[in-house]
């Protein structure tokens, strides 16, 4: 695996950075917990019929509501005005001090009301820098000799430089909050106007169905307007009710229309009853959660139903409701748990990958295995679930660091191990350029060391670059293989010139048989001389022939001295013969010691080629290189012996 295996784990682990950072989402949903069945339980007080109204015929008997108490915050929301756009979310771990700083300036020129969760992430990221750098400063001055309760850490001109923003920012929330509490204030009294208004109408029974239209607007208005401190939210609902009720109480709707309206909002409830019930069947426990407070919206914003259906509608709409509740309930009681498990998981894949050591991986293939074990780890935390939010950032930053501590680690071994390879095949390159400029010579013995030298050599060299390595290497073994199919060649050559002295020796042979029927008997005496003579000066032949070849000399020589009486000279060469060891038993003596020298010179070659193979291509145990080795120099001392000898018979023939 390559450097570039840490690019690919760095971007894998700051993909669970992000999603890290949003896994909180689920407990946003925590601020808008359905109320508690306690709290939406129907109240004593008659419900504000606002779809009556639509229909613009009063009521007699108005329908109970639930308590103002669970209708506020839901009527906030809608009366909340459209959030600003948010900032995109940064990955603010990774910044420097500098950096965060310059993000925090950026942010600082936004509305405050958007950069909240920013503003937090930056303080935390720089905090713990900085928190970082003190610990370093405290164990330096303290290693200096210096007590610990006497430090004091340095001045940081960025952390100064933050802070300001920060309080700026801080000044600037406040004066928006100060807006907000004053704009809070003015709907307040825009509340009051509207319920004050709406008492002042019902205070003139006389002119009321005249008031019908303009009631039904400062309903509209009252619903428009945008949010009250919490405070008196509770009182302003309840006097607005109150005023509402009074209103219809007194307005005297028409029967008729009063039953169309109670016909339709009936039907409206009974299918927001079948939603609510149906919303159990929902896998997803948040959008379930979230559709309930959908169709408890809907629920308060239409009119009543009948008086006799009421309470049994409420009923069914509650049980749904608190079916879905409990569920939402457990499932964070579930998540909460799931969370402490990933979170043990992931603690335990942090002490199992910073327990990887890096101190013996000397080669490519370690490294490689040790990186399919960290990918291995990763692939296992990315099938985790999150733990909580801090915990789970703490743990991946400490994962993630163990990650790039090893990365950091294999980048450098790979850059230390380009520069050895290439230095290798400097090497290699200087051996094979010896290796060629020696295959060409003729000088056996000397070349055949030398090149057993290069290979030797050859060993000593570390590898290369893989897609060289085969090239260097098949110039080396080429010039090798020539240089020795080259002296395979002479020997070959050698043979054949020991095949042309036996068919001399044998023409010898045929013209001393020759001289027996000559009639000159001094010329055939003369003429067998010379010939008994001339077989002495010619050379070897080969060894499966000499025997046979030398009885047959020995036949015609011995018939040729007993014609001619050339005794004297038959019995020095007997002589001569038995001092040199000529004869059967010399023959056969020097044949195989030939045989076992050309034995051993082909073992050698053997050795010598697969141990140049194996240092070079296999990198065995250098406890088999030791044996071929051993093997070798016991080879060589078996021929240097068997050449002496070999060369003693010689000489004396």
């Amino acid at each position: 695996m390559t450097s570039l295996d840490h690019d690919n784990s760095s971007q894998l682990l700051a993909n669970e950075e992000n999603l890290t950072n949003n896994a909180a989402t689920p407990q946003v949903a925590d601020s808008q917990q359905p109320v508690a069945e306690e709290t939406v339980t129907e109240p004593d007080l008659p419900e504000q019929p606002v779809a009556d109204v639509a229909q613009g015929e009063p009521q007699e008997h108005p329908e109970p509501i639930e308590s103002a108490a669970a209708q506020e915050p839901i009527a906030q929301e809608q009366a909340a005005p459209e959030l600003p756009e948010q900032p995109e979310a940064c990955n603010y771990d990774s910044l420097s001090k500098q950096e965060l700083l310059d993000a925090l300036k950026e942010l600082a020129q936004k509305s405050v009301d958007v950069i909240k969760d920013e503003v937090a992430h930056i303080k935390s990221a720089f905090f713990a820098i900085r928190k970082a750098e003190v610990a370093q400063e405290k164990d330096a001055f303290i290693q200096a000799g210096n007590k610990e309760e006497d430090f004091v850490p340095a001045e940081d001109a960025i952390e100064n430089d933050l802070k300001e923003i920060l309080n700026c920012i801080k000044d600037k929330r406040a004066e928006l909050n100060a807006e907000l509490e004053a704009l809070k204030a003015q709907n307040a009294d825009k509340k009051r106007a509207i319920i004050a208004e709406i008492n002042a109408i019902s205070a003139d029974p006389d002119n009321i169905n005249r008031q019908f239209n303009r009631v039904k607007e400062l309903q509209q208005n009252f619903k428009e307007i945008g949010e009250v401190s919490a405070s008196e939210s509770t009182r302003l609902w309840k006097d607005y009710q109150l005023a509402v009720e009074r209103f219809y109480d007194l307005l005297k709707m028409n029967k008729e229309l009063r039953d169309y309206d109670f016909k339709k909002n009936l039907e409206i409830k009974q299918q927001l009853c079948a939603q609510a019930e149906a919303l159990d069947d929902e896998e997803d426990v948040i959008a379930a959660f979230k559709k309930l407070q959908e169709l408890h919206n809907t629920w308060r914003e239409t009119g009543p139903v009948a008086p006799e259906l009421r309470e049994e509608l409420w009923v069914r709409f509650k049980n749904a409701s608190s079916v879905i509740n409990k569920k939402h309930q457990a499932y964070f009681e579930n998540r909460k748990e799931q969370e402490q498990e990933n979170a043990d998981a992931k603690q335990a894949l942090c002490e199992k990958i910073e327990a990887i050591s890096t101190e013996n991986l000397k080669s490519y293939a370690a490294w490689d295995e040790t990186t399919k074990q960290i990918i291995a780890l990763q692939d296992e935390w990315k099938k985790l679930g999150f733990a909580a939010r801090k915990v789970n950032n703490e743990l991946f930053a400490r994962f993630r660091k163990a990650c790039d501590d090893f990365f950091e680690k294999k980048a450098a071994f790979f850059k230390e191990m380009k520069d050895e390879l290439s230095a290798n095949l400097a090497k290699k390159n200087e051996l094979v350029a010896r290796a060629e400029a020696l295959k060409d010579s003729t000088d056996w013995k000397k070349t055949t060391d030398a090149f057993v030298a290069l290979q030797k050599e050859w060993k000593t060299v570390g590898p290369v670059v893989k897609k060289h390595s085969e090239a260097v290497w098949k110039r080396f073994v080429a010039a090798c293989d020539y240089f020795f199919e080259q002296k395979k060649s002479q020997t070959t050559s050698v043979r054949a010139v020991e095949h042309d002295n036996l068919k001399a020796k044998k023409e010898i042979i045929t013209s001393l048989n020759a001289t027996l029927d000559m009639d000159d008997a001094e010329q055939a005496a003369e003429t067998a001389r010379q010939l008994i003579a001339k077989w002495s000066e010619i050379g070897h032949v080969p060894f499966k022939e000499k025997d046979k070849i030398y009885a047959e000399f020995k036949q015609a020589r011995d018939a040729a001295t007993d014609k001619f009486g050339l005794r004297a000279s038959r019995q020095g060469s007997q002589r001569f013969a038995g001092a040199a060891g000529v004869g059967d038993s010399g023959d056969r003596e020097r044949e195989r010691l030939v045989r076992s020298y050309e034995q051993k010179c082909s073992e050698l070659k053997v050795i010598e080629n697969n141990l140049g193979f194996l240092s070079a291509r296999s990198k065995a145990g250098n406890a088999i290189v030791l044996e071929m080795e051993k093997k070798i120099a016991k080879i060589k001392e078996d021929i240097a012996a068997l050449e002496q000898r070999i060369k003693q018979i010689d000489e004396k023939e």
